[in-house]
């Protein structure tokens, strides 16, 4: 299946300028649009968030330079790309706009060509620059995300839950005895254990937004948004029915006849009086509840 597109935000309240702007893009990018500021700080803190802003400076209620400010001293939107469209060209006010950190500027009447090759540099200097961080931030064993990149998944999970009222869920998950997996079959085929374990975990979320990380020794952890207590012991579920149907001998479980896992999960609505600590803290108890209870179960708060 071959990559999405880039996708590029035009903000724009005239209906023409979106039109050249348009045409002129979507051969080779995904495109979405919006008439007012309002609606872009919308758009660009979704879950499927542009890889570039193309931003007109005036339009009424909040102008250009206000929407660029607001992106930037927000935390999920601060690092997109953003480049002014303006028919302001003169060097006062370029300056502003560099200084609140915009990466470029188109100059209207717009020339395609070079609407093109500014619009073409600079996805690409984002998309290798993402490319790099995701080197330091995916686990060399497994492949999948590591501890940092959890973290910060979380922080800015937390952030986006908070701002609109949505649930969020957390789950934490260790291999149950794998220790005597190391011990009996040793430390090669305890790092195969670990990849075949990390594999049925990413497997089994089918939302884009869902995280699975490892996030350190034997332990893994999820991010699901937009998820309550319900959905979260299901993906719980579905996270231990997977990890034991790969059927990875371990005879010196106690648990099982094969590799299994106990898995700990807790959701809520973000508010001003619960910390991300915490709630990962609530689903860190219910894990140590299903290792008491036996092993290769799920625990979480009652309903």
């Amino acid at each position: 299946m071959p990559d999405k597109k880039p996708l590029v935000l035009i903000v724009d309240d005239s209906p023409l300028n979106i039109q050249v702007l348009g045409e002129a893009l979507r051969a080779d990018y995904r495109l979405k649009v919006a008439s007012n500021g309002a609606l872009a700080l919308q758009l660009a803190a979704d879950q499927d968030a542009p890889d570039l802003i193309l931003l007109d400076i005036m339009m009424p209620d909040l102008d250009g330079y206000e929407v660029c400010k607001r992106l930037k001293d927000n935390d999920v939107t601060k690092n997109i790309p953003v480049i002014f469209v303006t028919a302001k060209n003169t060097g006062e006010e370029m300056t502003k706009g560099f200084a609140l950190g915009a990466v470029d500027y188109i100059v209207k009447p717009f020339y395609t060509p070079v609407v093109l090759a500014r619009v073409r540099t600079h996805v690409n200097l984002k998309l290798k620059a993402e490319l790099l961080e995701s080197l330091v931030m995916r686990d060399d064993l497994t492949g999948i995300p590591n501890r940092r990149y959890f973290n910060e998944a979380y922080d800015t999970e937390w952030k986006r839950a908070q701002r609109a009222g949505d649930w969020l869920a957390v789950i934490v998950m260790d291999v149950d005895h794998f220790k005597d997996y190391n011990d009996n079959y040793g430390h090669g085929l305890g790092d195969v254990c670990l990849r075949k374990v990390a594999t049925a975990l990413a497997f089994s979320v089918a939302r884009p937004g869902d995280l699975v990380a490892r996030y350190g020794g034997e332990e893994f952890s999820a991010i699901l948004p937009k998820t309550d207590l319900v959905g979260a012991r299901d993906v719980a579920e579905r996270f231990r029915a997977g990890v034991e149907a790969v059927r990875i001998a371990h005879s010196h479980s106690k648990a099982s006849a094969v590799v299994t896992i106990s898995v700990g999960y807790a959701a809520a609505i973000p508010a001003n009086s619960l910390t991300p600590p915490e709630l990962l803290g609530v689903a860190d108890r219910m894990l140590y509840r299903a290792k008491r209870g036996g092993r290769n179960c799920v625990s979480g708060p009652d309903l």
